[in-house]
């Protein structure tokens, strides 16, 4: 794949556009990504664009008005075009797209077949990668307590490795565990059982989790002919109660059928500038489960555009991908989406939009469900907006601010006696904290005797420094920072904003005399709120939160501290004996309980050392 880039100045560059495929990108005035879009060609697209064609929609008109520049990327083919686009817009979340917002992780079963005794498990997480080298994911399902159940019941069936140490074919990695002993494992590490025997398990659960019933029947009642005709009769009856137990499970997990093969039923409901897609999932012709997907910023987008956006944002983002697609409405470039999704699957994908008969049916009741998840999420979706952008505007209303708030930075500093004095940065975005960029910080400046001015001076200080230096973890600024204290820290804040040359508006969050949230100190002036408002609330939320985050930081320093000054005074005890006896007994607690035979059997001990230990700690027995 190539690349190349240009910013355009009017309709000259326009012209200087390939004709080749590829993803177009428009930027607003700061660079930011407005759109990102997809094109068999180019320069007919992105030229369309800005055509006088009589009637122009509000979401081209409004990329019209504040695109001031545009970048595009040359790819070989519209497949490679699609992915690309998704990947941007999952990536970016620009303005004019529609965006799948969903924090949703779902539990899969995943064999890992790409090692010599695979494994099973459960997993929220899953990777390309592993998929590429040949590992096996089935799901998603939406209840993690039926993945347990019949993960549990298949390693009865056929007992596989549960450790996650990797094990060789031909060598052997250590002593069997527990497992081995009470026949729940068949001991791989040890060399009990060859790679080929253990495949012929693996690959009749894979033939399980895939819903071929049949033919684990067929595997296993051979098996047990064959060695009941060679006399090995307890090894048959082995079988046969396999047999069994498969059959227990396939009727544990047995709903009518609905058709054949594997679907998902996709249907969604709008309203305003949101829509909720309902999903039904169908596995081996069964209903597994179905799940709601909230999708933002679709009005003024066509019912084929918003439904193309989910299920190619939805897909670039699951692990499996059913044989058909049944879809309400049908969606745009189908030959290249399905192309790409029989890629992924290694299979033809078809997608279908019915008119009339069973699938319709199912069409019908997944968007009849659409309609009323999506007026009951409707509710709790205002209710969140009022918690988060709400509180966000009537605080940039009670501070007059022009431009509206997004990012909030908080700090704190907490020490007790001049003991480690540490300091917290919290951020909050959108009204909703982002613990993803919540920061700690050890002061380096100020030892011995607190003082709060200059330990807030330092964090500020090393905070804004990273950022100066473009450390990605600090590559946003603020828009309003928030500190806890009263005009003191601010006033040593603001030396270090100004000595830094960066403007960021202040504020001080100053309590009453009960510890409570009680106004806004801005300019030298206090704020107060309404206390039953969304924006004191969001102010109080904020204000907790980075002094829980302070203490919190501070108490584990202290635990540290405490841990590692008893331990160290036992002679003989160094970094390594003091990690292996906490890993082992938790705690110094643990510790002096432990028996000195116990404490003995620890790793990098002896029992001499373990003696010296024990009346260490017990020096009155």
């Amino acid at each position: 794949m190539s690349d190349k880039s240009y910013t355009f100045d009017f309709q000259e560059e326009l012209k200087k556009l390939p004709k080749a495929p590829g993803v177009y990108l428009f930027l607003g005035i700061m660079g930011e990504i407005l759109y990102v879009g997809k094109a068999i060609s180019l320069r007919s697209r992105v030229r369309s664009y800005f055509a006088d064609a009589g009637f122009i929609c509000p979401k081209i008109y409004g990329i019209r008005e504040n695109a001031k520049s545009f970048e595009y990327i040359v790819t070989d083919n519209q497949t490679e075009a699609l992915i690309l686009e998704c990947n941007l817009i999952k990536e970016h979340q620009p303005k004019y797209n529609v965006k799948l917002k969903d924090d949703k992780s779902y539990p899969y079963i995943k064999v890992t077949t790409d090692e010599d005794f695979p494994k099973i498990f459960s997993t929220r997480d899953f990777s390309q990668k592993d998929i590429s080298n040949g590992a096996k994911y089935f799901g998603p399902y939406t209840s993690s307590s039926a993945v347990k159940e019949t993960i549990d019941q298949i390693l009865k069936i056929w007992p596989l490795k549960r450790s996650s140490k990797k094990v060789v074919d031909g060598q052997a990695n250590g002593r069997p565990c527990l497992n081995y002993h009470i026949k729940m494992c068949p001991g791989p590490c040890g060399m009990h059982i060859t790679k080929e025997e253990y495949s012929q398990s693996v690959a009749q659960v894979l033939e399980f989790l895939a819903g071929k019933h049949d033919d684990v029947f067929k595997s296993l009642q051979k098996q047990m002919l064959e060695a009941s005709s060679e006399l090995r009769f307890e090894e048959a009856a082995s079988f046969r109660d396999k047999i069994a137990a498969v059959k227990r499970l396939k009727e544990r997990q047995k709903v009518d059928k609905i058709s054949k093969g594997d679907q998902d039923i996709i249907a969604f409901a709008i309203n305003e500038d949101e829509a909720l897609f309902q999903v039904f999932f169908i596995r081996d012709g069964k209903m597994t489960g179905r799940e709601h997907f909230m999708v933002y910023g679709v009005s003024n987008n066509s019912q084929k555009e918003i439904m193309t956006q989910f299920v190619t944002q939805f897909y670039s983002g699951t692990p499996f991908t059913p044989k058909e697609l049944i879809l309400q409405v049908g969606i745009e470039d189908e030959e290249t989406v399905k192309a790409w999704l029989s890629t992924q699957k290694g299979q033809a994908v078809h997608i279908i939009v019915p008119q009339k008969g069973e699938k319709h049916n199912l069409v019908k009741m997944a968007h009849n469900n659409a309609i009323i998840q999506l007026e009951q999420f409707g509710k709790h979706i205002k209710s969140q907006e009022a918690r988060t952008t709400g509180a966000l505007e009537e605080i940039q209303a009670a501070l007059g601010f022009d431009a509206p708030i997004h990012r909030i930075e908080a700090y704190d500093i907490s020490n007790i006696q001049g003991f480690e004095n540490v300091g917290s940065m919290v951020v909050f975005e959108g009204g909703k904290a982002k613990r993803a960029d919540f920061r700690k910080f050890k002061i380096k400046s100020i030892q011995g005797q607190a003082n709060d001015y200059a330990s807030m001076q330092e964090v500020i200080h090393r905070r804004l420094k990273r950022y100066q230096a473009n450390d990605a973890k600090f590559a946003r600024l603020p828009d309003v920072i928030f500190i806890d204290g009263g005009k003191g820290h601010m006033a040593a804040v603001a030396e270090v904003l100004k000595h830094m040359d960066i403007s960021i508006p202040l504020c001080g969050m100053v309590k009453d005399d009960k510890h409570k949230t009680r106004a806004l100190l801005y300019n030298g002036q206090e704020i107060t709120m309404p206390k039953t408002s969304e924006g004191f609330r969001l102010i109080t939320r904020i204000q907790d939160e980075v002094h829980r985050f302070a203490l919190e930081y501070h108490r584990n320093l202290r635990s540290k501290a405490a841990v590692k000054s008893i331990l160290d005074q036992i002679p003989g005890v160094g970094d390594a004996r003091r990690k292996a006896l906490l890993l082992r007994f938790g705690s110094v607690e643990g510790i002096k309980a432990a028996s000195v035979d116990d404490l003995a059997a620890t790793p990098k001990m002896n029992k001499k050392i373990a003696e010296t230990i024990h009346a260490f700690l017990n020096p009155s027995k």
